[in-house]
């Protein structure tokens, strides 16, 4: 009759080597998926260091280390990050490093000098945003009150303000309360109406930081009038007070642009 061989290693050992068995499958399995799928990675520091003068040990943050998807990586490489693209180049660049299958936008970032930078800006093509333009009257107002809006935007004559202020508690939360600082109230509402379908649009920085960013197109529209509408939003903006000039597909690298 063959012996029964039993194992020697202690219960503990072999719980042990069990527990680093699934860590290692786990950790195997997370490394497959970060082929496949952009993901942040955190990586916990080694060591914590001891101050000298306690005896304490201090804690340290984890870093946090970027692993970018393979297209991306690719699409980065026909950029050379130390220079700044004309606009016309930047543009044929970003189209050519669009690596999403879906036909995506052009995105400008803007960042500028000094807070409170806001511009008008009529752009020569269509930036990809739907405007739908309606002018206060109290026919209009009433169906507002009602709780039906079917535009985006509101222009309004200032000696509709009374009848306006009635409805803040509807038109505000939506941004849609008509106000000189966007052109929106104006005294010859007509007038604004048509430049707002053709275009015009008031750019504003975030509130607490001087930074600006848009869409300013539509990557199947073709180069010529993504240039133009590039051109346009950087010449808005006073001398000295644009200082750097990022574009980007949406799904695609950031390329800067020549500020001129």
């Amino acid at each position: 009759m063959a012996k029964k061989v039993t194992s020697t290693e202690p219960k503990e050992v072999k719980e042990k080597t069990a527990k680093v068995a699934k860590i290692e499958k786990v950790a195997k399995n997370a490394k497959k998926k970060t082929k496949k799928v952009e993901e942040v990675a955190i990586v916990e520091t080694q060591g914590v260091p001891v101050n000298p003068q306690t005896g304490e040990q201090k804690e340290e943050k984890a870093k946090i280390i970027k692993i970018r998807g393979k297209k991306y990586v690719t699409a980065r490489s026909f950029i050379d990050r130390t220079r700044q693209y004309g606009a016309d180049e930047a543009v044929a660049l970003a189209k050519k490093t669009h690596y999403a299958k879906f036909a995506g936008s052009l995105e400008a970032n803007l960042v500028l000098r000094g807070e409170g930078v806001d511009v008008d800006i009529a752009f020569p093509y269509a930036t990809g945003r739907t405007v739908s333009v309606a002018i206060a009257t109290d026919g209009l107002l009433a169906q507002v009150e009602k709780g039906v809006i079917t535009f985006t935007t509101l222009v309004a004559h200032p000696s509709m303000m009374p009848k306006l202020s009635k409805l803040a508690r509807i038109l505000g939360p939506k941004g849609l309360m008509p106000n000189p600082k966007n052109g929106t109230l104006s005294p010859d509402p007509e007038k604004r109406k048509k430049e707002l379908e053709n275009g015009a649009v008031t750019v504003k920085a975030e509130k607490k930081a001087p930074l600006v960013h848009l869409v300013i197109g539509k990557l199947k529209q073709p180069e010529s009038e993504l240039v133009a509408n590039l051109k346009a939003l950087m010449k808005a903006y006073p001398a000295g007070k644009l200082v750097k000039c990022t574009i980007s597909a949406t799904m695609g690298p950031g390329i800067k642009v020549r500020v001129e």
